[in-house]
């Protein structure tokens, strides 16, 4: 009798553990995003990803541990791994340059239109067969940003935000769904989850590396420890997300990932007085609205249509 009575109830204990695992690492990525925002236009966003995906590193080190260490990294699918890399170094750019141009919860939002590019995308690149309801849900979406951003405005008293600045995060959304794409492509081919990490981080790394030589700018100790602090956050906040997975349901998880949006507008308020508009609330529910029903048909239902 205990026993069945058991069984319950350490699996609400592993599922509450599993989501403030979840809520703690979008609180994490959120708080890396501030700091990137509060130093980004001091330091090239080369140098800036080239330190911290060296910090990052980290705090992976005992998830390369348990996965068997140096053999977390065997792979014979370095093509796959190589372009994941290159669509999230590009991924990587475009955010650091719209968490300089733009509001806080605004680049944090456009990052939640990702679940709507994968199921365009996968239409072609994956062969996919996506139904009204998903295909609809995609198209709500979309104007869910077009309410945010109110691009007609530029013909009248000019756009709230600059629109070349959204165009280059939406573009770079764009490019994190191919990663994701690409993940699928490298997961079925049979490689971990912690491969496909560790390759992207030092991939990261060292095309950052390289490329920011022309344009490095010596830090400040501070600004050194701020972008320390950046790697060691994201870092510690992959760890968390993973774990969570790892532990809990995707189902159960997912939404609560969609808590970054109200860490993000408290630190934007809180930091840069950053207040969003009525329609920015608006815009912000119809995206969040639009990826939970795309997720729900997809992740819950197992079903296209």
């Amino acid at each position: 009798m205990d026993a069945v009575l058991a069984t319950p109830l350490v699996q609400r204990r592993v599922r509450r553990r599993a989501i403030f695992l979840v809520l703690a690492a979008s609180a994490l990525f959120t708080f890396s995003s501030a700091i990137i925002k509060s130093i980004g236009p001091a330091i090239p966003a080369l140098e800036l990803i080239a330190i911290r995906s060296l910090f990052a590193l980290i705090p992976l080190l005992p998830l390369f541990a348990r996965h068997g260490g140096w053999s977390a990294l065997r792979t014979r699918h370095w093509g796959l791994h190589a372009q994941r890399t290159i669509y999230g170094f590009i991924g990587m750019i475009t955010a650091i340059h719209g968490y300089v141009a733009l509001p806080l919860v605004l680049v944090t939002a456009l990052g939640f239109v990702m679940p709507l590019f994968l199921v365009a995308l996968s239409v072609p690149l994956l062969g996919e067969k996506v139904g009204w309801r998903r295909g609809t849900a995609v198209v709500v979406g979309f104007l869910g940003v077009l309410v945010m951003v109110r691009p007609w405005l530029v013909f009248g008293a000019g756009a709230p935000v600059p629109l070349l600045s959204v165009a280059i995060v939406v573009g770079g959304v764009a490019t994190w769904a191919l990663a994701m794409i690409v993940i699928r492509k490298i997961g079925h081919a049979g490689d971990e989850s912690v491969t496909i990490t560790a390759w992207f981080t030092i991939g990261g790394a060292v095309m950052a590396g390289v490329l920011c030589v022309p344009v490095w700018v010596t830090p400040t100790w501070a600004q050194f420890l701020s972008l320390a602090a950046i790697g060691l956050v994201a870092g510690l906040a992959q760890v968390l997300m993973t774990e969570g997975y790892r532990t809990g349901e995707t189902t159960v998880l997912a939404p609560f990932e969609y808590g970054a949006i109200v860490y993000a507008t408290a630190l934007g308020m809180g930091f840069w007085g950053e207040m969003p508009g009525v329609w920015d609330i608006i815009g912000i529910v119809i995206i969040v609205a639009s990826g939970l029903y795309v997720w729900h048909r997809e992740a819950t239902l197992g079903i296209c249509r």
